[in-house]
């Protein structure tokens, strides 16, 4: 009997462990509205855009505008800007999506996209050409280029 005990005491753990991965990983690449979602490659041919599948023009594969920001764990103007980027996507939920691609891990979207320094953001609309910026942006200048560029 407290064999039994152990087992399923063992078994309800593992369970929990398995449900709390899920829940982690959810957040990271699925379609939480108002967080950062962190994207690899395979993420991004989904919801961004599919480069291998469409040489010759970006077609983006989302329904809202997004940014992406091209960023390291290392990177100093990265962690400054991280928090701003945060509050903008809860503030902008349901009408931007705020990617990251971590450039350390997804080497070949950052050389697709001819990201040499780091923090850059590819900034998309629904319809339309992207621009980018390279360096660390203030506030203001990413609510400008939202209310000005993406959300026009």
């Amino acid at each position: 009997m407290k064999t039994f005990k152990y087992a399923l005491l063992f078994v309800v753990m593992l369970l929990f462990v398995n449900y709390a991965s899920a829940q982690s990983e959810n957040k990271e690449t699925g379609d939480a509205s108002g967080e950062v979602i962190t994207l690899n490659k395979e993420d991004f041919f989904k919801n961004v855009y599919n480069y291998e599948k469409n040489k010759d023009s970006l077609i983006y594969e989302g329904n809202l505008p997004c940014i992406i920001d091209f960023y390291a764990d290392w990177c100093g103007p990265c962690k400054k800007v991280e928090p701003i980027l945060k509050e903008l996507a809860k503030e902008y939920s349901g009408k931007i999506i705020i990617y990251k691609i971590n450039t350390d891990r997804e080497k070949e979207l950052a050389m697709a996209f001819g990201v040499r320094s780091i923090p850059t953001y590819l900034f998309i609309p629904a319809k339309g050409n992207p621009q980018s910026a390279m360096g660390a942006l203030p506030r203001e200048s990413f609510v400008k280029v939202i209310e000005e560029f993406l959300l026009k």
